[in-house]
């Protein structure tokens, strides 16, 4: 063997070994990645079912299986950014967004959750869509107390992620979540000015009713 060929055979080898370091970390980080973020779903859900107390719990075995899945990525830190790691953190800074801003508490901040600060941004983001759900399924119901409230978070949200003027390299693809939040707000503010009115009117009408069957007693 010529003295290249031994120093190829010593360079393929690293490669493979490490490689093989990398495959391991990603094969134990993946599917614990995936059910963290399947329990970040069970958790928004079981808000919108106003079932606080369970989507605190769902959010908590959340937070152990990330924490897992870091350990495992870890011992390969080539892999701290692959994306499965990252959106099960974006999916938790969203669940826990939205839980603490439905239940009247100050949104968590990325240090708090320990998630990447760009995961955290898309989070935040995507929480304003679910926000949007919740206020509006109040309006079906005929209750609108949080509906302002909860605009006005969605309103803070955007004007921070506005601020976010970077490569999506660096925020991880965050001027599109933007773009999504921008139109989720003016939908949403749309729909909740037009509720608002309406309901006025009908308490006029209301009102007016009441007035005319006095007159006529």
């Amino acid at each position: 063997m010529t003295s290249i060929s031994l120093k190829m055979e010593q360079i393929s080898d690293s490669i493979r070994e490490n490689f093989k370091t990398r495959d391991a970390a990603r094969e134990k980080s993946l599917p614990v990645s995936r059910e963290a973020i399947r329990y970040c779903s069970l958790a928004i859900r079981a808000v919108h079912r106003q079932e606080l107390a369970q989507a605190r719990e769902m959010l908590i075995s959340a937070k152990a299986l990330i924490k897992e899945a870091g350990q495992a990525i870890d011992a390969c830190g080539e892999l701290s950014n692959t994306a499965f790691f990252l959106d099960a953190q974006k999916e938790y800074a969203e669940a826990n967004t939205v839980l603490a801003l439905v239940d009247g508490k100050d949104m968590p901040s990325p240090q708090e959750l320990e998630v990447d600060n760009a995961a955290y941004l898309n989070g935040i983001g995507e929480a304003a869509g679910e926000l949007r759900r919740y206020i509006l399924d109040g309006l079906r119901k005929g209750e609108d107390t949080r509906g302002e409230e909860l605009l006005q978070a969605m309103d803070d949200i955007y004007e921070v992620l506005v601020t976010m003027d970077f490569p999506d390299a660096i925020t991880g693809g965050l001027r599109r979540t933007t773009d999504m939040v921008r139109g989720v707000l003016e939908r949403t503010r749309s729909d909740l000015t037009l509720y608002i009115q309406q309901k006025g009117l009908e308490q006029k009408l209301e009102d007016f009713q009441s007035k005319l069957t006095r007159k006529g007693e």
